[in-house]
């Protein structure tokens, strides 16, 4: 127990003493938007399987929402990387403004940064709103339906209440403006990422081209989804 409790406070103090500086905070945030990244990639993988198979996505969404690794390990640290990373750029955001003594007599936009990059904060509050939708939709019932009314297990719902969630023009109309700032957002942020971290050589246009492939593709296939399922309603 104590060794547990050692690498834990050892974690904590690593963690502190990354987001000191400037250059730690943004390295840290860097590493949390490629973590999220991540999740988004698996997340839409699963999302994808609805438009193609109805039963292979119950039955996915049925390990994924009833695994203890997914539900008491994985699932905190997904809230905590998100909840870290925003609030990091707010952080980031808020000493940059600071910093700014001397403001710019003649700023041309974009050319000296590009839109996308001078509005990420933007940008990240319209992804992080989505992100509470998306969790009033889907999470909260998720929670009542296991730990507050224990219902039975019925591994064949996760299609119809998907469905169901895209029945609204108004919520349908919401994920896809959310999806597209989150493909601007994107855009910056994820080839920005590598250059946080250090990743600066031969590969470092593939990257850009991967990541810039990602962030419209991606986005997109959210889009679609939605749209597939609010069509296929009716």
């Amino acid at each position: 127990m104590l060794g547990l409790y050692t690498v834990i406070l050892n974690h904590k103090l690593k963690l502190m003493t990354l987001t000191a500086s400037s250059i730690g905070r943004k390295v840290a945030m860097a590493l949390s938007g490629i973590f999220l990244v991540l999740f988004l990639t698996q997340h839409f993988s699963i999302n994808l399987l609805s438009v193609f198979s109805e039963s292979l996505f119950n039955e996915v969404s049925h390990f994924m929402g009833n695994n203890p690794l997914v539900q008491f390990v994985l699932q905190p640290v997904l809230i905590f990387g998100v909840l870290f990373h925003f609030i990091m750029g707010f952080i980031l955001e808020f000493q940059n403004a600071k910093s700014r003594t001397v403001k710019y007599s003649n700023y041309k936009g974009s050319a000296n940064a590009s839109w996308m990059s001078r509005n990420m904060i933007y940008s990240g509050i319209v992804i992080l709103s989505f992100l509470g939708l998306h969790f009033y939709d889907f999470w909260v019932p998720e929670m009542k339906y296991k730990y507050v009314e224990v219902l039975p297990l019925n591994p064949d719902r996760y299609f119809e209440e998907l469905v169901h969630k895209f029945e609204s023009p108004v919520r349908v109309g919401l994920y896809v403006l959310s999806f597209v700032f989150l493909s601007l957002h994107l855009l910056h942020g994820f080839s920005s990422s590598f250059q946080s971290v250090g990743v600066n050589n031969k590969y470092s246009k593939s990257i850009k081209t991967f990541t810039k492939a990602f962030s419209i593709i991606v986005p997109l296939g959210f889009v679609f989804i939605a749209l597939f399922h609010h069509l296929n309603a009716f």
